[in-house]
């Protein structure tokens, strides 16, 4: 699971490098964990984790607190966080998560990518099943960090897996266990670069590079939405 999710999470990565709007993207996140839990990282774990994600892609200081003081503002828009389920080119299945404070125009966009691309969105839940839910981990990998005590030390927490790469270790464990595995790997002083909840494919389907390119087109247009926050699909 690691090594495919790596593939994916790159892969995701290099559009969302391509994305001008990805520091608002960040800053909605921040805004809305603030609004919902307050504006102090120290007790609100899904705060300090939107931090962490922005300063992870560079996000400048000012940009985050400023993300944090909007929360306080009383003409803020209040952001709903809504999924949709879908059909892509080649059969491709996309999960697609958002925050918005407009369903309605959200939808039609969503709907609009979709049918444009050739696919349709299919009714909530049809996809659930072909997705795990997972909370995943992004550490930096040092020389003083023994990945297999890491392990060890995370399993009470809900640790499932972990993978490891040149510079990085993926911790891996059910969505139900974020919070416990956020604390343990707080504990051991561990350097997070990332952490977030994803979704990753049951049964992860091969697609050629002709078809890859018409999906990626498709997924360049969803992503490029302001009111979309996360796309997930089962590309192997």
């Amino acid at each position: 699971m690691g090594r495919a999710f790596e593939y994916r999470r790159a892969a995701k990565e290099k559009r969302w490098d391509k994305m001008s709007k990805l520091f608002p993207k960040l800053g909605k996140a921040i805004t809305m964990a603030a609004k919902e839990g307050g504006d102090d990282p120290t007790t609100n774990a899904k705060l300090r984790t939107a931090i962490q994600n922005a300063k992870a892609e560079n996000m400048p200081k000012d940009n985050i607190e400023a993300a944090i003081k909007r929360a306080a503002q009383k003409d803020v828009a209040n952001f709903t966080q809504v999924d949709y389920e879908g059909k892509g080119p080649h059969g491709v299945l996309v999960y697609v998560e958002c925050a918005t404070d407009n369903p309605t125009r959200t939808v039609a966009n969503v709907k609009s990518y979709f049918n444009k691309a050739g696919g349709g969105v299919v009714p909530n839940g049809r996809l659930e099943f072909m997705f795990n839910r997972k909370s995943v981990f992004e550490i930096e990998k040092t020389d003083a960090v023994d990945p297999e005590e890491i392990e060890l030390e995370l399993i009470d927490a809900g640790c499932e897996e972990i993978d490891v790469t040149d510079d990085r270790i993926f911790v891996y464990g059910d969505y139900t266990s974020f919070g416990t595995l956020a604390k343990a790997i707080e504990d051991l002083n561990l350097n997070v670069l990332k952490s977030n909840l994803q979704r990753i494919p049951t049964n992860p389907v091969e697609f050629t590079e002709e078809q890859l390119a018409d999906i990626e087109k498709m997924l360049d247009k969803i992503e490029d939405d302001d009111d979309i926050q996360q796309v997930f699909t089962n590309i192997a």
